[in-house]
């Protein structure tokens, strides 16, 4: 049995040395980011069997991406896309420090998963799984691929299967307005949301602080548990009446691209290992804290790692 199934796009990230512009630059590192790959690899690190699902091009493009993933222990299930118009989407990381800012732009119209549909994919995994998770990055990029996140979700449902939904909102991608109707459209197939406290006012036009939120979000959409979470204020998660809140751990940034993801497979992870609401919280923002410390999408990490950094926090509100 499969812990966690994902499915999403994942791009080739491009980013010039640190200090550099892309006008000028003669290099670019390469890595694979995403953000349903990104909580499938970071639950895979901290020891969960899990599947990603998506559609790529048939090219070495499509392959370098799939390569990377199963490095990271991801089992890749992907429908191969042989057109010649196929494309991997991809984005430029260009790192900057204050004032001028870490700066993110996107080539990723017209990728191969916009085209993705339920028949293109081997969804048999969803069926046997114990969590499926998407986000709403994923409707985001097309009709189609609406389409298929909803068909996916309504196949966990009706499998047993729990299903995780992130809000993820991305201006780049969509208005709040068009974001927050396919939200409310996918709401009734999903049991755990992750809310950023940002996308929750910006998208569904929320007012209060996180207990509020997540108060009104699983009274109103009936959700089986709700977590918001609230940048450098840590995060609040609602499950069958109990709350229980979490601070960030300190870190020193080095890349925070994929900390949310991190967050969410290191909560994912502990939850499915039978850890309280509180625990899989800890375990989130541990793994989360952890991720802003390494180059790249993933939170390449350890268990023994996350449980040094949950188990120093306890040490000191011990002291």
């Amino acid at each position: 049995m499969t812990d966690i199934v994902t499915f999403g796009e994942t791009m080739l990230r491009f980013s010039p040395p640190r200090g550099d512009r892309l006008e000028r630059t003669r290099e670019l590192d390469v890595q694979a980011g995403g953000a349903e790959s990104n909580v499938a690899a970071a639950a895979a690190n901290l020891g969960c069997d899990t599947v990603w699902l998506s559609k790529l091009p048939a090219s070495p493009l499509g392959r370098r991406i799939v390569s990377e993933l199963e490095s990271y222990g991801v089992d890749t299930q992907v429908a191969w896309d042989d057109r010649d118009e196929a494309r991997v989407g991809t984005y430029y990381l260009e790192y900057g420090g204050e004032p001028r800012g870490t700066n993110v732009i996107y080539d990723r119209a017209n990728a191969a998963i916009t085209t993705a549909t339920v028949d293109d994919l081997d969804t048999d995994p969803i069926d046997d799984a114990d969590v499926f998770y998407t986000s709403g990055i994923t409707p985001a990029l097309s009709e189609t691929a609406a389409t298929t996140t909803e068909a996916l979700l309504q196949r966990a449902q009706a499998a047993g299967t729990t299903t995780a939904f992130d809000l993820n909102y991305r201006s780049k991608l969509w208005s709040p307005d068009e974001a927050a109707e396919q939200y409310r459209d996918l709401f009734a197939h999903v049991d755990v949301l992750v809310a950023p406290v940002s996308d929750t006012r910006t998208c569904l036009g929320l007012d209060g602080d996180a207990a509020e939120m997540a108060e009104h979000l699983a009274s109103t959409y009936d959700f089986e548990t709700v977590v918001v979470t609230r940048g450098g204020e840590g995060a609040l998660a609602l499950h069958d009446g109990d709350v229980a809140e979490q601070s960030v751990f300190a870190a020193d940034t080095y890349d925070a691209i994929g900390t949310g993801d991190a967050f969410v497979g290191g909560f994912l992870s502990k939850r499915l290992d039978g850890g309280t609401l509180r625990e899989a919280l800890a375990y989130g923002a541990a793994t989360a804290s952890l991720k802003r410390t390494i180059d790249g999408d993933v939170a390449l990490v350890t268990p023994a790692e996350v449980d040094t950094v949950v188990a120093d926090e306890h040490d000191t509100i011990s002291r």
